[in-house]
């Protein structure tokens, strides 16, 4: 019984993954300049889970989250350079490696909602319904930020959906690993919730902000700023509603 609500539960989940199927039909002048707008907010969003949420829960299950913050960092910026040798070997070159980034970090947030919604489940059915619900209300907004990111890095619509949806599925990796692994998956949540952070992070500062920096003008730059402070306080109100 509890398997089987494990996998309904993370297969939901994933599913949310598939919100970027309404934008299909849109306009794609329209839709490129939405997705400019969904950057900022996902900016935000992922600075404020990884401030917010990721980091200090590593935090207070392992007084090292900082160190696995930094190699979550340094591992990005690893497989973004090895992304750029192995697409670019033009002088210039038009891909963008943060597409690829956000989807490993994605899938890496995604297990951890997976585990997480695994452990709430095999502690009593009521509270992997509420941790499920929980989940899947800040999955929405997140899915997305990230299919925003998707398609301003060059991907097409469809794409994006496939690319988004494989990422999400890692969320069902993570309820039957921690199903069946249930006494030793402790310390790998703890490390995998620093290297979240540290990856997000990098995304958010290394990769978004500059993009929304090249804009000059002073009405879209405030637009901007105000999209960055709601994806940040979207996050930070979920923290304190959850507590």
């Amino acid at each position: 019984m509890v398997l089987i609500a494990i996998l309904l539960s993370t297969i939901f989940i994933s599913l949310l993954s598939l919100v970027g199927i309404l934008f299909l039909k849109i306009n794609s002048k329209k839709i490129q300049k939405l997705i400019f707008w969904l950057v900022c907010f996902a900016t935000g969003t992922l600075l404020g889970g990884a401030f917010f949420h990721l980091l200090p829960e590593s935090w207070e299950l392992n007084q090292n989250a900082p160190l696995y913050f930094i190699i979550g960092i340094l591992i990005f910026f690893a497989l973004e350079k090895f992304l750029y040798w192995r697409h670019c070997h033009k002088e210039e070159c038009d891909f963008h490696a943060f597409t690829y980034l956000n989807v490993i970090g994605d899938g890496i947030h995604n297990f951890i909602d997976g585990v997480v919604i695994a452990a709430s489940f095999i502690t009593n059915i009521q509270l992997g319904i509420i941790t499920s619900l929980v989940v899947a209300s800040h999955e929405i907004p997140q899915e997305l930020g990230d299919f925003g990111i998707l398609i301003y890095g060059g991907f097409t619509m469809r794409k994006a959906l496939l690319f988004n949806f494989i990422s999400a599925l890692t969320c069902v990796i993570g309820g039957l690993t921690t199903y069946f692994l249930s006494t030793t998956i402790q310390p790998l949540k703890t490390s995998l919730l620093g290297i979240a952070a540290g990856g997000f992070t990098y995304i958010a500062l290394v990769d978004l902000l500059p993009e929304l920096r090249a804009s000059k003008q002073m009405k879209q730059s405030i637009l901007q700023f105000i999209l960055i402070l709601l994806g940040l306080g979207f996050i930070w109100g979920l923290r304190l509603i959850l507590e």
